[in-house]
């Protein structure tokens, strides 16, 4: 059984966003809050069976965060009490699990990193109850940190703070980072109270009540670390992810990514753009995508879940959703590839081509006008313009397959399922119903009539 566990408060509502949406799950770069948060804390309580010592505390909206985090260990709290009664919430469980110790962290903290986590606990050691604290020149919202000679006597909420009983606000702050021995405070939750202007129960009043019993209360100031910060507004939303947006830019650069207009490049936290790949801005790179070396990203381009491999080239204003583009290959410019798409080496996509779970074989080229859909397009075949696979038929999607080296001409309707074999040609302005055997010519049209023009 693990000895320690990381606890995650996420059943917050944060009303100062105006949004019926859990604050966890409010966005950065494309990720939620609670995303970050975890990243930060997986290295630190990972087993070696790929499981962890996570928990999250869930509430508000309790269903979408569970939907957006499936595998995340969660407990329930009917009522939004305070954070007190969150931890008292959770404290069965964690007994449960054997944990004798628990790092208890505020789902908001979006630049939360491994190492101020890491730092905390490694000054946390040996103390009964331990929590971080910031000195901040405006210390806004945050619960203050009393100290009595220099060691702590209390954390008290922002509203309730009174200088002429507490002294002066000296900008020492609670950041919300708790290190606590689970049999200590288990004694004290009985004993927490709501008397305060909001009615809740605070983890913070553990520090006084852990103090009168005589137990290790340490206060560990971090300074000014940024990491600790917390998202309370769409204003502070705003600025930590024009923060996260420029120090990734940074990264990029100082690896040897070519960005231009860097202050228009947007790439969220868990992608990988490799030294020598190059990005101009506005773009935007978001999810699991992957941009190979010698890749190029135009302007104006959006990126999700996407692998763009070496010497590929990305033109301006083209949308790719968990797609695939292999070594060279061309797309865009105002080309759309959905959940699906793969484009093999040296195939082109071009002007208002759309591609849905469909394959184009090497060297393959559709370049104006077309959707291809549930298609299997062979190496070197040709796709003319206005060309649509017919896929759906109301009730369920159909294949369309296209040989090597065919020629499907301009203004045709596969209707799927339908084969075009090996180096056939297909007339324009066909409907082709039927399979085009190799190396023959499909032909579905009327013939033309020239008739008297009258006026």
């Amino acid at each position: 059984m693990a000895t320690s566990a990381a606890l995650i408060l996420a059943a917050g509502k944060g009303t100062r966003m105006r949004s019926e949406r859990p604050k966890v799950l409010q966005s950065l770069l494309a990720e939620p809050m609670l995303a970050y948060v975890l990243e930060a804390l997986r290295p630190l309580f990972a087993a070696d069976d790929g499981s962890d010592a996570i928990w999250a505390v869930v509430g508000h909206r309790s269903d979408l965060v569970e939907a957006a985090f499936p595998r995340l260990r969660t407990i329930r709290q009917e009522r939004q009490l305070g954070t007190g009664h969150a931890l008292a919430e959770a404290l069965p469980t964690l007994r449960e699990s054997g944990c004798t110790h628990v790092l208890v962290v505020n789902g908001d903290v979006p630049l939360l990193s491994t190492e101020t986590v890491r730092r905390f606990l490694a000054e946390a050691r040996g103390a009964a109850i331990a929590f971080a604290s910031l000195s901040l020149d405006d210390a806004g919202a945050y619960g203050r940190v009393v100290r009595a000679d220099g060691e702590v006597a209390a954390i008290v909420e922002a509203r309730d703070f009174d200088p002429a009983r507490h002294g002066p606000d000296t900008g020492e702050v609670n950041a919300g980072l708790y290190f606590l021995e689970v049999e200590a405070v288990s004694r004290l939750l009985p004993r927490l109270g709501n008397d305060n202007n909001s009615g809740e129960y605070y983890i913070t009043d553990l520090v006084a009540l852990g103090l009168a019993d005589g137990l290790t209360v340490r206060g560990i100031n971090c300074g000014a670390d940024e990491s600790l910060l917390g998202v309370n507004s769409p204003v502070e939303l705003a600025r930590m992810e024009e923060l996260l947006r420029a120090r990734t830019a940074a990264r990029l650069l100082e690896n040897g990514v070519i960005l231009h207009a860097p202050e228009l490049v947007r790439v969220g936290p868990f992608a990988v753009v490799e030294p020598g790949a190059e990005l101009t801005g506005p773009c935007e790179i978001y999810g699991r995508s992957r941009v190979e070396s010698a890749a190029v990203i135009a302007s104006h381009c959006i990126l999700m879940d996407s692998v763009v491999h070496g010497h590929a080239q990305i033109r301006p204003f083209s949308h790719l959703e968990r797609a695939e583009v292999g070594r060279g290959a061309l797309v865009g410019p105002f080309a759309r590839l959905r959940p699906g798409a793969v484009l093999e080496p040296e195939a082109h996509v071009g002007n208002f081509v759309e591609l849905k779970n469909a394959r184009l074989g090497q060297g393959a080229k559709a370049n104006h006008l077309s959707y291809l859909g549930d298609a299997e397009i062979g190496p070197a075949a040709n796709i003319g313009a206005g060309t649509i696979t017919c896929n759906y038929d109301g009730v369920r999607k159909h294949r369309t397959g296209i040989g090597a080296r065919a020629f499907i001409g301009s203004n045709t309707a596969l209707v799927a399922p339908v084969e075009v074999g090996d180096g056939a040609l297909v007339g324009a302005g066909s409907v082709i119903t039927r399979n085009v055997p190799a190396g023959e010519m499909g032909i579905a049209r009327g013939r033309q009539k020239n008739l008297p023009r009258r006026g």
